[in-house]
């Protein structure tokens, strides 16, 4: 371990360690990347998206808090619908008036399966969620006990799997008699991505699946939209790595509160109608191409010869806030630099304006199809490259 190194780390200590942590300083220290060393990172992340207060001896007070809001979540969208579906709610039974053919849109089983569609789309993304990175696939330490030992209860995994048909050959004999051979239901796997685990274990992109579809329930107006599950993703590794047992155990709620926080934050390109707005996706797009013709117009006036536009590489980009350009290591790193800048989509947009930058030469002299290609299977960089050209661009128009 290097000199300089050490001496970051006792900073980050020193800093975190403050009866009241200096917001300006952690946002100083952060900027340059957090040191992988005890549980810096979450801690920093969880302060720099206003989950923790500034003051320590509030922190124990404020987590609990949230903690135990996030256990009346849970209870109200999945654990007592779940038993609901199974009828051990020692409700009186209203099968007579509700039933799944009922055509009123506001009765249980209406709702019921809007929830499945929504559900449906979340599984199928966090499934998929780094698939080369071992870790979603693997179980928690810490699964959810009101879930997992339940034995009258829908749970989400179930009513995926519900979902789901099953094929079996029919046999029809001579005699015209019709053998549907019996078959028990098996655990269903899945075509792509990852499985769930055995019974009385859930795997890391289970929970996220969790967070994901009680954060859909309470945000109706938005509700979930395809990417969430990328963005969420480096917020649940960070805290669930974290090397405080205590602080570990509590990933699922944390990371709740932290991705509401951070999607507060950059909401509006998620948001179909804000699309053409000034605060929408297609504003920031070109807000990408005008940041570029001034930094290097060569490689505007190649793109745009070619008919290269920005929704064809940089939509992801933006709404991604680059989870798909880099490994997650890099994503993190880079992640340091969003959160601690006092205007992270301004930083954003200077970061993806260095990436074209830094490729200055191949856009150049390149064609539509390889830059096509270049652009969107962005070549491995040194991230921290990255983000001092960023600060170059920032200079260059400030």
């Amino acid at each position: 371990m290097s000199v300089s190194y050490k001496k970051r780390v006792e900073q980050f200590h020193q800093c975190l360690d403050e009866d009241k942590v200096n917001l300006k300083t952690l946002k100083e220290l952060c900027f340059n990347g957090i040191p992988d060393s005890s549980n810096l990172r979450s801690r920093s992340w969880k302060l720099l998206l206003r989950y923790l207060p500034l003051q320590r001896d509030k922190w124990r007070e404020e987590m609990t808090k949230n903690r135990k809001i996030y256990k009346q979540y849970l209870q109200e969208i999945i654990i007592a619908p779940g038993k609901a579906m199974h009828g051990k709610t020692g409700e009186e039974d209203n099968t007579t008036t509700d039933h799944p053919l009922n055509p009123n849109p506001t009765s249980t089983w209406s709702n019921f399966f809007k929830d499945n569609e929504v559900l449906l789309q979340i599984d199928k993304d966090t499934r998929r969620l780094q698939p080369d990175l071992g870790f979603f696939q693997s179980p928690t330490e810490f699964p959810c006990k009101e879930i997992i030992d339940a034995t009258h209860m829908e749970t989400l995994r179930k009513r995926v799997e519900n979902t789901l048909l099953i094929s079996c050959n029919v046999e029809r004999k001579r005699t015209g008699i019709t053998n549907v051979p019996a078959k028990t239901r098996t655990q269903v796997t899945a075509e792509f991505g990852h499985n769930p685990c055995e019974e009385g274990r859930e795997a890391h992109w289970e929970v996220v699946e969790r967070i994901l579809f009680i954060y859909a329930k309470l945000n109706p107006g938005q509700g979930y939209v395809q990417g969430m599950n990328e963005i969420i993703g480096p917020l649940y590794y960070v805290f669930a790595s974290d090397t405080d047992p205590e602080w570990k155990k509590h990933a699922e709620e944390d990371t709740f509160f932290c991705f509401t926080n951070l999607m507060g934050d950059i909401r509006d390109i998620f948001i179909k109608t804000l699309d053409d707005s000034e605060l929408g996706i297609h504003a920031k797009m070109r807000d990408l191409m005008d940041l570029l013709k001034r930094c290097e117009r060569p490689i505007w006036d190649s793109l745009d010869q070619q008919g290269l536009k920005p929704e064809f590489f940089s939509f992801r980009w933006f709404t991604l806030l680059l989870t798909q350009e880099f490994d997650l290591p890099d994503v993190i790193r880079i992640w340091d630099t969003l959160l601690a800048d006092d205007n992270g989509t301004e930083m954003l947009l200077h970061i993806c304006c260095a990436m074209l930058l830094l490729q200055s030469k191949a856009l150049r002299n390149g064609d539509f199809a390889s830059n096509m290609k270049l652009l969107q299977h962005y070549p491995p960089t040194d991230v921290h490259v990255l983000v001092q050209r960023a600060m170059k661009v920032r200079e260059q128009v400030s």
